[in-house]
């Protein structure tokens, strides 16, 4: 017998070089986890969300432009959500080589990404470029959530 494949449409939101559009992001990506009836790992999913469109919003989006929120979630990819930060701006970002000190008020974002998320890149856009992580399927899950054990 052949499984029913279900496609998600995938959700997608321009924000505008504004300090309130990462709360925006992170509201947007509630609503899509749950329309999608994904529990598990939603805070990390949020958190993840909220560093990118904080990084695009500080270092990728030039005076009067924005950026864009991808969200989707791939059935056929043993349920794969993949998010993406879309800017216009230059540079690529990385995971910094040294600590950062407890005092520092900036500089742990990527690295959050980096361990909170299954894989996260960074993919070429004409301008700008494309940050990008996945969260997939625990393996032991039958569930429709995401989830650690």
């Amino acid at each position: 017998m052949q499984k029913e494949i279900h496609t998600l449409e995938p959700r997608t939101a321009f924000y505008r070089r504004e300090r309130h559009s990462v709360s925006l992001a992170r509201e947007f990506t509630r609503t899509a986890l749950a329309d999608w009836d994904l529990k598990q790992r939603a805070e990390d999913i949020v958190l993840c969300v909220s560093e990118l469109a904080t990084n695009a919003l500080l270092h990728g989006v030039p005076p009067g432009r924005g950026y864009r929120l991808w969200l989707s979630l791939s059935e056929a990819a043993n349920g794969t959500l993949r998010i993406e930060v879309h800017d216009s701006g230059g540079g690529e970002p990385c995971v910094p080589a040294a600590a950062v000190t407890g005092e520092a008020e900036a500089g742990r974002g990527l690295l959050l990404v980096a361990a909170l998320a299954d894989a996260w890149g960074i993919g070429e856009r004409v301008p700008g470029k494309v940050v990008w992580c996945e969260f997939r399927r625990d393996d032991g899950d039958d569930s429709s959530g995401y989830g650690r054990p």
